[in-house]
């Protein structure tokens, strides 16, 4: 499950993905409850990774809700009000972090496409309200079954099941958005093809997290 991800630049999302993300910031990296760019049907919006953020759940609870089954997406009581109602979105990224163990331990690993291009991932979002009355946004990933995919099954630990994030083409964008049957947004569900992807070993530590408000 990918809980780590590089955000694209102003220009990127200017020039790649076609939108003006006018005055937003957010950091170059994102991690749970972090702010990140998403692209909705209406248009950007600078939304909170993990469905349900953590100032939102109840005492004492901890929840992870920034992958999202496809599997039980539509059964899952964090998801399923979200999928059914096609709240769908895009998230933008030029790479994701996985943990490779090949080696006997947990390498962190950067994978993106083959080309170095930035790319966006299916999601879903949702609004929240907050204690001061304004309106924010939060985001999940969806995430298919990969292990049968040639590099998607080599992260993660032996013996887990392995998962993917669902890299939706830019043909496919706007079909994507503005899609409002849950039953046929099934259908964008696929692998992307290993061989259109690149992974590489980072060796680093990975930075402290600290969100942006």
């Amino acid at each position: 499950m990918c809980i780590n991800y590089l955000t694209p630049s102003l220009r990127q999302m200017r020039e790649h993905f076609g939108v003006d993300a006018g005055s937003h910031q957010w950091l170059d990296e994102a991690w749970q409850d972090y702010l990140a760019p998403i692209l909705t049907r209406g248009g950007v919006r600078l939304a909170s990774y993990g469905l349900i953020p953590k100032r939102h759940q109840p005492a004492g609870v901890r929840l992870s809700t920034m992958n999202a089954r496809a599997e039980t997406i539509g059964e899952l009581r964090s998801y399923r009000e979200a999928w059914r109602n096609c709240q769908l979105c895009l998230v933008p990224m030029r790479a994701f972090f996985e943990p490779c163990y090949e080696s006997g331990r947990a390498v962190r690993t950067r994978i993106g496409l083959a080309d170095g291009a930035p790319f966006a991932v299916a999601g879903l979002w949702r609004e929240w309200r907050e204690a001061d009355g304004s309106i924010s946004a939060a985001f999940t990933q969806i995430t298919i079954n990969a292990d049968s995919h040639a590099l998607m099954r080599r992260m993660h630990k032996p013996g887990e099941e392995k998962r993917a994030l669902v890299i939706v083409p830019p043909s496919q964008h706007e079909a994507w958005l503005n899609c409002r049957n849950p039953e046929a947004a099934r259908a964008f569900l696929a692998s992307w093809p290993a061989e259109g992807m690149a992974a590489k070993a980072e060796f680093s530590a990975p930075p402290r997290q600290g969100a942006l408000f």
